[in-house]
């Protein structure tokens, strides 16, 4: 099954738990969300980046990633694309900036 992530739709007031966003486990015909579990405001799927990490591939060895992704599972996400967008400057990690960039906006950056 997969895993939806959901966010707080338009200007409405919304409790922490859907400002931030939060995941729902669900089948593929089961319709979406439209309110959010805690407080009942409206919400919306968003699409989220997915990440894979094959065995042996270099990605999953490189300190820096694996960094990156222990901000993320904290919450702590304007460290993260800081780690990220100073990383992404060498042009072997240029991927990151895109990491980067959505860790900016989870932050709450406007980017």
């Amino acid at each position: 099954m997969p895993i939806y992530e959901y966010r707080l739709a338009g200007d409405t007031k919304g409790c922490p738990h859907c400002r931030k966003g939060f995941e729902v486990l669900q089948g593929l015909k089961d319709p979406p969300v439209t309110r959010c579990p805690a407080c009942g405001a409206s919400v919306k799927r968003c699409i989220s980046l997915t990440r894979v990490i094959l065995p042996g591939a270099a990605s999953g060895r490189d300190p820096v990633e694996r960094k990156v992704a222990e901000y993320e599972r904290q919450g702590m996400f304007s460290h993260a694309a800081e780690l990220a967008d100073k990383a992404s400057e060498k042009p072997e990690r240029s991927h990151l900036k895109e990491r980067a960039m959505e860790n900016y906006k989870r932050a709450g950056y406007d980017v």
